[in-house]
Formats: C-alpha cells, structure tokens, sequence
C-alpha cells in the first residue's frame, strides 16, 4: 500500500489554515435518530455472514478519478467536527472520499440508546481552486474514514491520536510521536499464492463521550466475501495510545487462515543492510523488530529484514503473552531524516485476551525497493481453522507509543544488529544488549549461545560497548553453499535467561 508521501500530506493539510468557511449551517449535519446496541452490531454482523457477499456500491467515477495531487487540495475544515464548540474531550474529523478509497463507509453518532447518521455534506471541507469544480452527489457518497482529536497537552488544543481510513486500516500515536505503522481489523490469506483479501469496515457507530471522560468508544461493522465482523474499541489517548478490542468474526467460508491483530509496517534497510542502499541516511524504517513475550515465558526478539524473495516466519505458540512490531531506534543520527523522523515513530505491543490458544506469530517481510511501500506484516494466526457458519471471538489490546511493550522483569533488551562481510570470508554479526544492575562486571561469567540452522558459526565473544555500557555478542558466520540459515542468540547467566532469545533468518 502506497501511503508514506499521501498520509503525510494530508496530515499537514489537516493543520493547514482554512481557506473559506463552509456554506450554509457550519458543522457536521446528522439525521434521524434510530435504537441501536452494542449488541445490534454483533446481530448485523451474525445476519449478513448468513447471506452472500454483497459489494458495496462505487462512488461517482469523478471522485475515484481524482489524482493524487486534486486529491490532496480538499481538507475536512477542523471547525465543522463532531462536537466543536461543546464541552465534550473529544471531536471527529471525518475524510473524504475518492483516489484510493471507491466506497464510502457510514458513520453514527450515539448518544444514550439513540443512533443518528452523519449525513455527507460537501461543504465541510475546505478546497483551492486546483480542485475538479461541480464535482457530482448522489446517494452513494459518503465519507472515507474518521480523524480522532483530544486535548493532549494543553486545554482547547485538540491535537490528532488516531485515524481509520482505507479497508480495515487504522493508525494511532503516542502524544509526541508521528505516524508510522498502521493496523487491521483483520487479515485474510495473507502472502498466500491466490492472493490475499482485504476486509473492510463498512459502518462505524461512535459513542459520544460524556464530559471529562478520558476515553472515546468506537464500534465497527466489517464485511468480505469470506467473513463479516463486529468490533468495538475503547481508545484511551496518550503515552501510549491504548486501545481494548473486542471482536467477534463469523464465516460466510471456512477461513483456514486468518490474521487475528495484524500489524503492517515499513522496513527498507539498516545496519545489516547498507551497502544494498545508495542513500545519505543509514537507516530508513518504521520499526526495526519484531517483539513476541510467547506463552512459555521466553521473550524473542527478530530483527526485521527487506529480503531480496518474500520471506514468511512463522513462530508457533500457545496462549502468547503479547506481541509487536518496534521501533528501538530512538536517535535522530541514527536515521539522520529531517523529515520524515523515523526516531519518533511508534511501536505496536499486542496483548491478548484470554482463550488465544494455539497458533502462530506470523511474520511476512516483502522485497521492497521504496520507502512508500508497506512490506512488513505480522499478526497471530490461529491453528484451527473456523468453519464456515461459525464465528470467532477475540480480544485484545494495543498500546501505540515509544516503547509499549512490558519491561518489568524482562531480560536484556537487544540495542542494535549489525552485519558485514569478513575479508576473510563469511560475516559476522554483533548484537548490542542493554546494561543493567545484574549484569556482571565480570563479562566471562556470560555463557554465550549461539546456533545456525546451517553453515558454521563460531561460539562468539563477548565484550562491553563503552557507548552503551552493555554487553555485545559478536560471532562469524561461514554459509558454505547455504542459501539461507536461521541464527538464534542469547546471553545466559547462572543457567537462567541473561537477555532476550535474538533470533534472525539470513539469506543469499
């Protein structure tokens, strides 16, 4: 998914000056009011699995024509949101339609036991003259997707934590970081050779919050030809952004592979890789590994890769602890880009609710060439098939922020890797650990672990980075006529668990 250059855009458009104010009653226009339940989402759901997939209809083939550039000269004009000049912590932008998003979605606001739509309204964006004029409206054109705000820092600043725009995509922030790695409702057939399929929420229902309340309640309808899906989040901003989710999927087929919490990222190169790049930044990612605390207690870190051939991990578990996509590269000279400051964006911790049973992480990192591509996904995907006519309940939580995994009692943090060939012949590798208290002064009391699943590799040596103050493995690494080996890692002490299991898949 394209998506580095556009969702930047229209965030500086988001904070742009307004231009005009719109015509007619400023603010969001909303219809008749109609009952409505948490419960009448999971009913709907329930209902429209038991029927064949019906598309949503297309928006006039104006607004999906638009290019990129027309696309980004309409903004939602911040004065017209959902409950702008009222008391209430939060207010609603809401998107426009067209260029990569052909269907609208419908949107209501709650209140009480009471469901009222919000009406799509061309006036409450804001255009230059560079925009197509008498664009057409008809009964197909709604709104593409939904801007969360809240008073993060000071009082009557209502700042931006949280987008849901385009399939089931969703994106949050931490206060003071900027957008990086987006979420999914769910992920179908992901990296499978027929190809995979993208869900999407179709209607959204968002409780308005009551005065002072710290979190806001979004409910989500989801449809595709394979399986339908209510979901509710309860989305807490700050450091870190949580969100507590609650899902139940139902089968309109068997889905044998199904993507519970996936996470899609951006990983182009870093100090593995630096020579593969002719670029004035050593480092160019959203996040730079994946995170999984498994159901055994052991915590596993795997440097993410942009493999030269698609490249699927799979890391089977049993009720895991939590998962995430991370960014550990927090220094500014570490990636040395002024604008796009990958140092601030976020990590991804999942923590599942009870009953995930047995599974898999999966990890899919695809070749990319570009910073404006996705090419990292990583999601929990479930032994046992679902069968169709059956449904699914998950629940979870994510925390969106600088670094939102769980540290108490938690082995030594991997700093950094890096990789580089040997004059010699074959590589070697160093892996930087965090210093702690219960490090020892004495590095050679560290028992060292280091395995390849082919070629050879020396049993490593240890020694303290003045820099970090740390410990840093560093072993060779011969392939022979390997063309691809899976390293695994870690420091021991005293026969337990000194830092995290580092785990890594190097090929030709």
């Amino acid at each position: 998914m394209i998506r580095r250059e556009f969702l930047a855009s229209l965030a500086a458009l988001a904070a742009a000056p307004h231009a005009t104010w719109a015509q007619g009653e400023p603010g969001l226009q909303l219809g008749d009011a109609t009952p409505f339940t948490p419960a009448d989402v999971i009913d709907r759901a329930r209902d429209m699995a038991s029927r064949p997939y019906a598309p949503r209809p297309l928006i006039p083939e104006a607004w999906r024509n638009l290019t990129y550039d027309q696309y980004r000269k309409i903004w939602f004009d911040g004065r017209n949101a959902l409950w702008e000049g009222t008391d209430a912590p939060q207010r609603i932008d809401v998107l426009a339609p067209g260029l990569y998003y052909p269907q609208s979605i419908r949107t209501y606001v709650v209140e009480g036991d009471q469901a009222r739509p919000i009406k799509f309204d061309f006036d409450v964006f804001d255009t230059t003259d560079k925009f197509p004029a008498d664009m057409p409206v008809d009964d197909t054109l709604g709104y593409s997707g939904l801007r969360l705000r809240a008073e993060l820092r000071q009082p009557g600043i209502f700042q931006e934590y949280a987008v849901f725009q385009g399939a089931s995509y969703f994106r949050g922030i931490g206060t003071d970081d900027i957008y990086g790695l987006s979420a999914r409702g769910l992920a179908l057939k992901t990296g499978d050779p027929m190809g995979e399929e993208f869900p999407d929420f179709t209607h959204f229902w968002i409780e308005q919050p009551s005065t002072g309340a710290a979190q806001i309640i979004v409910h989500a309808l989801l449809d595709s030809p394979s399986c339908t899906g209510a979901y509710r989040f309860e989305i807490m901003p700050g450091q870190p952004l949580v969100m507590e989710v609650q899902a139940e999927v139902f089968a309109r087929q068997t889905l044998t592979h199904l993507g519970i919490a996936p996470l899609t990222s951006m990983f182009m190169f870093d100090d593995m890789d630096t020579q593969r790049f002719d670029d004035f930044r050593p480092a160019v990612h959203d996040n730079d590994g994946l995170m999984i605390h498994n159901g055994a207690g052991e915590v596993i870190w795997r440097p993410l890769a942009n493999p030269r051939t698609l490249q699927i991990s799979a890391f089977g578990d049993n009720n895991p602890r939590g998962f995430g996509l991370m960014q550990r590269a927090r220094k500014f000279s570490y990636f040395n880009d002024l604008e796009a400051l990958y140092h601030r964006r976020p990590g991804l911790w999942v923590t599942p609710g009870e009953g995930w049973g047995r599974g898999s992480v999966a990890l899919v990192e695809i070749p990319t060439e570009s910073e404006i591509f996705d090419n990292i996904v990583a999601y929990w995907r479930p032994s046992a098939d679902i069968q169709a006519g059956a449904s699914h309940r998950m629940t979870y939580r994510l925390d969106w922020g600088s670094d939102p995994a769980p540290t108490a009692a938690m082995p030594l943090r991997v700093l950094n890797t890096a990789a580089g060939g040997r004059p010699e012949g074959g590589r070697i590798f160093t892996i930087d650990f965090e210093d702690a208290p219960h490090v020892p002064k004495d590095l050679s009391r560290i028992d060292r672990l280091v395995r390849s699943t082919a070629g050879d590799v020396t049993e490593g040596i240890i020694q303290r980075n003045p820099e970090t103050g740390g410990p840093r493995l560093a072993f060779t690494f011969t392939p022979g006529d390997a063309p691809w080996a899976e390293f695994r890692a870690q420091l021991r002490l005293d026969g337990q668990a000194l830092s995290e299991v580092w785990l890594y898949r190097w090929t030709t």
